[in-house]
């Protein structure tokens, strides 16, 4: 870990030389300073957010190695992608510790959280070939998002438009895996369409860990030229051995699941000199059998669907005073399953912020609540303010402070099963969060530093009182303190007039739920210590791209390991030829649970484009 960090440190101080002897015309990237982060409410330029903010572009998707959102994430420092699988079967998704359901995933600014359980939460995600962009804010979001955003949210941005083209993918490599896309672009004058469908099979690297997963996509703009209304569809059908995805190989049970997740949702936006309003409805549905023998289904089977129907109008007014946002979200939820029973929850939120600019707009200040009314669970405030100086165009010093709150899943309250057990009397998760941090924005170099501290209390996690008992049972955790210290960089920089780019990233996360026995502790304890990760995306040739992607993760189990990937493209006019090499010297870890992760592996790739 030393000499690899070592290594990095050598060459980002070799490229910052190198930097300084070229001349800037010579560079043409595309400078973050540009992008603006979508918020429902106030949208601001990324350096000029006072929080810890981190952009994947469609760039960094080309050149991460990842073939799914899962693999992507992984790549960020602070994000915690716990896989049991490949394919995007099945993965838990943090945010500086915490839970699977203390983070909240977002696509275009639609809440996608599960009412059943976090597990579910990635079901969601998107197929890269429709991602323009990834938004990852870290820190207590329930401000500005609500519930579920206890550690953080992010935000998948879709493409806008890709013109009339048409992009047809082949990938097939080591365990039988086969994959196959294709993603059509069309506009029609007064309307622009974006389909995508998509299958990904593998015959398993392991016994019981095949999959055949399906995915489609598809976002429409109508009548573009007077009122645009905004429609996104998106259905994911898995099927996937489940091999000690929950329990044990001791136990013996050879696992099987299969979801399906579903969206639809119409949003539009009414546009003034000072005021900007966007209503939007959605329906989200998720479907979820899993079995414990796949063999026999009679032996032991949960089902559950669950139904979330929402409207939602956010609103932002410019006035001499600043920037004044506020919105209501209302949803329904319903939840039909053999083993959490029949339920449903009605939920409103409303939100309000205020963005103050003072000292010549070097300053600002923006103070917000949300307030929620929760039918099972009453009322409840997040208030939170944020505060920005500019030092200079291209430094800023931020700081935030907020409450988050979360309340139960179903499964938290009513499991019961596969050795795990839920608790009815559960009391939602509270906590106090403070950040502090600077960052630097340019378009060469961008670069940030923070420090952050959690106070929770009522905690959920899933504990056992002794290592005799098997069954874990959701407990409220008294207090639980967790801090930490994050630094991200990355330069872009000139080589034979061809851009390259050096990132790197680095986390480190510390709690004192550590002074709990980890054999009794079923989720919390597997948090990130250490987590560094780094890519160098380099071409040195007019049609060949490579990447190397290097991850390294320590526990607070105590497991330690070493990843890494690499990829080479060669793009031949409309085809570009791919070869990707995954945990290239065959790191044996375990991210999650007992399910040890894939064995070094290769993909090849063809894609085909025309217009």
């Amino acid at each position: 870990m030393k000499n690899s960090i070592l290594l990095y440190t050598f060459l980002l101080i070799s490229a910052f030389r190198l930097h300084a002897q070229q001349e800037e015309s010579m560079m043409k990237i595309d400078s973050l300073s540009e992008v603006v982060v979508t918020s429902n409410r106030i949208d601001l330029p990324f350096k000029e957010n006072s929080r810890t903010i981190n952009i994947v572009s469609a760039t960094d998707i080309e050149n991460s190695s990842a073939v799914t959102i899962a693999d992507l994430l992984q790549q960020v420092a602070g994000v915690d992608i716990r896989r049991r699988g490949t394919g995007g079967s099945q993965a838990d998704l943090f945010i500086r510790g915490g839970g699977f359901d203390q983070t909240l995933l977002l696509i275009d600014g639609i809440k996608m959280d599960d009412a059943q359980t976090g597990h579910h939460t990635m079901n969601a995600s998107l197929p890269l070939e429709v991602i323009e962009r990834i938004e990852i804010i870290k820190g207590p979001a329930a401000r500005v998002f609500g519930q579920n955003a206890f550690t953080g949210a992010i935000n998948i941005v879709t493409k806008s438009n890709l013109d009339n083209s048409v992009t047809a993918n082949l990938e097939a490599g080591s365990f039988g895996q086969l994959n196959g896309s294709v993603t059509v672009g069309s506009e029609l004058g007064n309307s622009t369409h974006i389909f995508h469908a998509g299958k990904m099979t593998s015959e398993g690297y392991r016994n019981n860990s095949d999959y055949d997963n399906s995915n489609y996509f598809l976002k429409s703009v109508f009548n573009k030229n007077a009122q645009p209304i905004e429609m996104i569809a998106t259905f994911f059908d898995k099927k996937f051995g489940a091999e000690n995805f929950y329990t044990p190989s001791s136990w013996g049970f050879n696992e099987y699941e299969e979801t399906q997740n579903s969206l639809v949702a119409f949003t539009t936006t009414f546009m003034s000199e000072k005021l900007k309003i966007q209503p939007r409805i959605y329906w989200k549905r998720n479907q979820d059998m899993f079995l414990l023998q796949r063999d026999d289904p009679d032996f032991f089977r949960n089902f559950h669907i669950s139904n979330k129907i929402g409207a939602e109008a956010n609103a932002a007014y410019t006035s001499k005073l600043g920037i004044t946002g506020f919105g209501i979200d209302m949803s329904k939820v319903y939840l039909r399953s053999n083993n959490l029973g029949q339920r449903n929850r009605f939920m409103t939120t409303l939100f309000l912020e205020h963005r103050f600019q003072l000292v010549d707009s070097r300053l600002d200040i923006t103070p917000g609540v949300a307030m929620t009314y929760y039918s099972d669970f009453k009322f409840n405030a997040f208030p939170g303010l944020d505060i920005g100086f500019d030092i200079t165009n291209k430094l800023k010093v931020y700081g935030n402070i907020g409450y988050t709150y979360r309340i139960p899943t179903y499964t938290d309250l009513y499991y019961n099963g596969g050795g795990s057990a839920g608790n009815p009397d559960l009391e939602p998760e509270e906590a106090l969060a403070q950040e502090l941090g600077i960052k630097y924005v340019a378009p060469k170099i961008a670069a940030s530093i923070s420090v952050f501290n959690r106070d929770a209390t009522n905690l959920i996690d899933y504990i056992r009182p002794n290592t005799d008992v098997e069954t874990f049972t959701a407990t409220n955790i008294t207090e639980v303190n967790t801090k930490g210290f994050e630094f991200d960089a990355a330069y872009n920089f000139k080589l034979s007039n061809f851009n390259q780019t050096l990132a790197i990233g680095y986390a480190f996360l510390d709690d004192n739920i550590l002074d709990q026995n980890e054999e009794l502790s079923r989720y919390s304890l597997n948090t990130l210590k250490h987590h560094f990760t780094t890519r160098l995306s380099t071409q040195l040739f007019k049609n060949v791209r490579q990447n190397i992607v290097y991850k390294y993760a320590e526990r607070t189990t105590g497991q330690t390991y070493n990843v890494w990937d690499a990829s080479i493209l060669l793009q031949l006019k409309q085809v570009e030829f791919s070869i990707t090499a995954s945990n290239i010297f065959d790191a044996e870890y375990i991210e999650s649970g007992f399910t040890p992760m894939p064995p070094s592996n290769v993909l090849f790739g063809l894609r085909y484009s025309f217009k």
